[in-house]
């Protein structure tokens, strides 16, 4: 799918859930939220702080809050993307009959109010060491170039290796994860630095 260059581009590359995105953003257009594009997706922001974006996917839609985790979700409609996303929260939808446009826009407001008091889940930077998973060690062992690569990544970048590996929970997952980061690590570049350059 090619990449979106503007937020009607990202809707129409959708065609399944054209009808629902645009319900969407026509709820929260209704704000005082700033329209955007990052990382190809309709982001939506407050004095330059995301609040929260649109995204669909195969088998859902739906709006992602940046700091979700602050949402009284008095309608059971948020879930936890993954486990590591402290703060993130969705709001998935199959079908536009899915959408209720009064809860929709109670949660777009409850999340601008919270943003204009402040409350943001703030990132607690972990010290420098790096504690390699087992499965990643062997690899680099094995791998001259591969270690010598990895070594001379930034902590950070180290970092979010070895959780994408620690992460996954059978042996399959992971030896094909290993495959997967190897030429992203040969060439310098970080797990998510394609996402972080958008």
């Amino acid at each position: 799918m090619k990449k979106a260059n503007s937020v009607e581009d990202y809707i129409e590359s959708h065609e399944k859930y054209k009808e629902a995105l645009n319900l969407l953003r026509k709820i929260i257009l209704k704000t005082d939220l700033e329209e955007t594009l990052k990382w190809h997706a309709p982001v939506y922001t407050w004095q330059g702080k995301n609040v929260l974006g649109l995204g669909a996917f195969k088998n859902h839609f739906g709006i992602w809050f940046f700091n979700g985790v602050f949402l009284k979700d008095e309608h059971h409609l948020l879930e936890q993307a993954q486990e590591k996303t402290k703060g993130l929260r969705q709001m998935r939808f199959e079908s536009v009959h899915d959408i209720n446009k009064d809860a929709v826009l109670s949660y777009v407001k409850e999340a601008i109010k919270n943003q204009k008091e402040g409350k943001e889940l703030k990132v607690v930077r972990l010290g420098k060491t790096v504690t390699i998973p087992i499965e990643l060690q062997k690899y680099l062992d094995n791998h001259t170039d591969l270690k010598t690569a990895f070594n001379a990544l930034t902590p950070g970048k180290k970092r979010e290796y070895c959780e994408y590996i620690n992460m996954a929970k059978r042996e399959t997952t992971k030896a094909s994860r290993l495959e997967k980061i190897q030429p992203l690590i040969l060439n310098g570049l970080g797990l998510h630095d394609k996402y972080k350059n958008c």
